[in-house]
């Protein structure tokens, strides 16, 4: 049994959706976690309020009422692949997360993530990432160390006022070379009928990469990725769109069957680069990660 030794906090809603008690709406909220498992939670006051004060089966519902709770899973991956600080100053620290590893807690993941792994490396408790990338990227990810400044750092990724550089392989035919050729990727991306998944429609575009190829083999290609907007999987659902889904995708272009994490077949997307100025002192900033994807 993995168990998170940080709380997670929720916020009750200012509607009730048709509850009497705390008990119920987590119930309501976590279908996959059974109300034995929450009263337990509560028997062993690992779920309580902002003051400590425990809350219990019988504590009624109210609205915006914050409740503190600790994740637990009974069988928790271990991801065999580590991660490396790039980058360190007195208000952030870049680090380079593997293939497979999440970067904060969610689903299976409790302490097997990046953020954690961090904070036990360097023994800083209010260690936060203020950002993210998918499990299955790799790359670069900037976390804040001081909480007086880590607001600063947030609205950074918040207005694109950074610029992310990504590397992909794709498989292409070589009859055909395509280096130093370079796509203005735009067009409208919005959920999938299937979980999880999003796909180009019809309407005013709402993402925009620029995508150049680098390098090429025989039967793979070597991409430098610049997304300009910042929607979920969009990279991805790019090189797609281009004729050359992303070397060993299980989402696109069709989803596979759900099945245990094959190291040996790592998403082929890796983020490369950070360019900011830093909203701190003001100097400009271009952090690198000093690895780059290789063709098979």
């Amino acid at each position: 049994m993995s168990i998170s030794n940080r709380a997670s906090r929720l916020s009750l809603p200012q509607i009730n959706p048709g509850v009497s008690t705390v008990l119920e709406y987590l119930l309501l909220r976590f279908p996959a976690i059974g109300e034995a498992t929450w009263r337990e939670r509560m028997a062993t006051g690992k779920v309580h309020l902002d003051d400590g004060a425990l809350i219990t089966p019988a504590s009624p519902f109210k609205p915006q009422l914050r409740v503190f709770y600790y994740r637990e899973v009974a069988s928790e991956p271990s991801i065999p692949f580590a991660e490396q600080i790039v980058y360190r100053d007195e208000h952030i620290l870049v680090a380079y997360k593997p293939h497979f590893l999440p970067v904060m807690p969610g689903g299976r993941y409790v302490t097997e993530c990046l953020q954690q792994r961090l904070r036990n490396s360097t023994g800083i408790e209010a260690l936060q990432a203020v950002h993210r990338l998918d499990r299955v990227t790799a790359g670069l990810v900037l976390c804040s160390l001081n909480p007086e400044t880590r607001g600063l750092y947030h609205q950074l990724f918040k207005s694109r006022r950074i610029h992310k550089t990504y590397q992909a392989i794709a498989e292409v035919e070589g009859h055909e070379s395509w280096v130093g050729r370079e796509w203005d990727v735009k067009n409208r991306i919005e959920k999938n009928e299937q979980r999880f998944r999003m796909r180009v429609s019809e309407g005013d575009a709402n993402s925009h990469s620029v995508i150049r190829c680098v390098q090429q083999t025989d039967t793979q290609a070597l991409f430098e990725l610049h997304p300009v907007s910042g929607r979920r999987h969009q990279l991805r659902v790019h090189m797609q769109s281009l004729g050359w889904p992303i070397l060993n995708d299980r989402y696109y272009p069709v989803l596979q069957p759900l099945s245990p994490d094959d190291y040996t077949r790592p998403l082929q997307l890796l983020s490369k680069g950070l360019e900011f100025i830093d909203p701190v002192t003001s100097e400009p900033r271009r952090i690198e990660y000093d690895g780059d994807l290789e063709f098979n």
